[in-house]
């Protein structure tokens, strides 16, 4: 990528998401939240009162879906649990996200291949599967109402290109057991109300629940069980003692046997070693205004959740009782605040719903993933200290698996081996937490998707 490249990338990127109309300023309602739409109905469980112990078996850095999970394994295998989170539990990306559940494997079987060898590729592609049935059992023995649905997932191609490499990459994931089939161009009104694609890939496994409702599940069960929530308490510090480890915070210091960071996107300098293999990504969601019932019929028909092969993806779906749309994605090269944001997901998703041009947002908000540099998860052992990290934007099974199965392994359990443990977890030379790089390689990536389009708008016309 050339300095010159980069600068057109950054210059097109720094407009609207596809440099084709001017961004409307008037689309978020007068009454627009910067909240999750999620926490209007399924607001944070009142946490009891917890004073701070002296000793713990096991203490819980992270309140989100890895740390609950993990603590219900640890509570269940007789260790004191004490989870911490910096502000109420929850409040990062488990309660922020779009509620989408698919296998959570990013690389393709090929690319799986290169890096790792045939055995280990199909271990990792089947942990994905393994995470996506778990979680619905989860959510039946823990008993948790959050509006779970396998509804299958719509993988829609944004060129004509990107359908006939999709069709090659269904056909391989067919041969390795994933269930998937294609819809052209000429059958995808059954499956989404929108003529901006050129077809897709249906995946009827992949799932969608509520996340704040879930969240709230995992808390409620996990204090009936015993577990501690201290939310508020940021963990400044975790060093290593005689008796295992001292874990410094804001209220005090806590003896704990064994500790899990489980903080994923919101890391901060607690583990310099995790810092500099993590890289922080805003991810940034609206939700519209209440619309006519027929008109999410029309635009969602088989109630599926949507997402696309840009290189850039973005991420939609009705809500659970099917009155708005929620859409969510990365619209600028930089970080920016749901003010912004806001305008430019509307107008991405006019692009795709044109019908949707006057509906206006009642909630723009934004909440910060993790990824890895191979786009993969991680989870292992550095330095004594668990951890389980970089879910790369499909936390929602994985997360709660992997926080599952190192609860697991801390217990000693069999079970809590996984294909993801100590693979080798890259970083990049001068990287130490924060992403000076992430600006250019968006605007690189949002240009690339761009002048796909124009091309593939080209050739389309040239044929009518």
């Amino acid at each position: 990528m050339t300095t010159a490249s980069l600068r057109k990338a950054a210059e097109t990127a720094s407009a609207d998401p596809r440099g084709l109309e001017p961004l409307r300023r008037d689309v978020l309602s007068q009454s627009c939240k910067e909240t999750p739409y999620w926490w209007d109905d399924a607001p944070a469980v009142d946490l009891p009162p917890t004073e701070l112990p002296r000793q713990v078996d096991v203490a819980i850095v992270g309140s989100g879906y890895t740390g609950l999970n993990a603590a219900l394994q640890t509570v269940r295998g007789g260790r004191s649990t004490l989870v911490f989170d910096a502000k109420r539990a929850g409040w990062g990306c488990s309660t922020r996200n779009g509620g989408q559940i698919s296998t959570s494997v990013k690389p393709t079987v090929a690319e799986l291949r290169r890096a790792h060898g045939e055995d280990r590729a199909r271990a990792i592609l089947q942990e994905g599967r393994t995470a996506l049935e778990w979680i619905e059992d989860l959510v039946k023995f823990e008993g948790i109402d959050c509006d779970f649905q396998r509804n299958g997932r719509f993988h829609a191609a944004h060129t004509p290109d990107h359908y006939d490499s999709l069709a090659r990459q269904v056909e391989e994931q067919r041969l390795d057991g994933i269930e998937a089939h294609m819809v052209p161009r000429g059958e995808m009104a059954r499956e989404l109300g929108s003529e901006t694609y050129h077809g897709g890939a249906v995946y009827p496994r992949h799932a969608a629940l509520h996340p704040s409702k879930f969240h709230n599940g995992l808390v409620t069960r996990a204090i009936e069980l015993g577990v501690q929530v201290l939310p508020y308490c940021p963990v400044t510090g975790v060093e290593r003692s005689s008796a295992g480890f001292e874990v410094r915070t804001s209220r005090g210091t806590v003896l704990a046997r064994d500790v899990i960071v489980a903080t994923n996107g919101y890391f901060g300098t607690l583990m310099p070693w995790l810092s500099r293999r993590v890289v922080p990504i805003g991810s940034y969601v609206i939700a519209t205004e209440p619309l006519p019932r027929d008109v999410v019929d029309r635009l969602f028909p088989s109630d599926r959740i949507v997402s696309d092969t840009c290189r850039v993806v973005y991420y939609y779906r009705a809500s659970p009782d099917r009155t708005r749309v929620l859409f969510g994605g990365r619209v600028s090269a930089g970080e920016t605040d749901p003010k912004i944001s806001g305008p430019r997901l509307h107008a991405e998703m006019t692009r795709i719903f044109p019908e949707l041009a006057d509906t206006r947002v009642s909630h723009s908000w934004a909440g910060t993933v993790a990824y890895s540099f191979d786009t993969l998860a991680h989870c292992g052992r550095h330095d004594g200290i668990y951890y389980a990290t970089a879910y790369c934007g499909s936390g929602v099974s994985m997360a709660s698996y992997l926080g599952m199965r190192t609860g697991q392994r801390l217990l000693g359990l069999n079970e809590g081996r996984t294909a993801f443990d100590d693979l080798p977890f890259p970083s990049r030379p001068l990287y130490f937490g924060r992403p000076w790089f992430l600006p250019a390689v968006v605007a690189w990536y949002r240009w690339q998707d761009q002048r796909e389009h124009r091309r593939a708008a080209g050739k389309m016309a040239r044929r009518g």
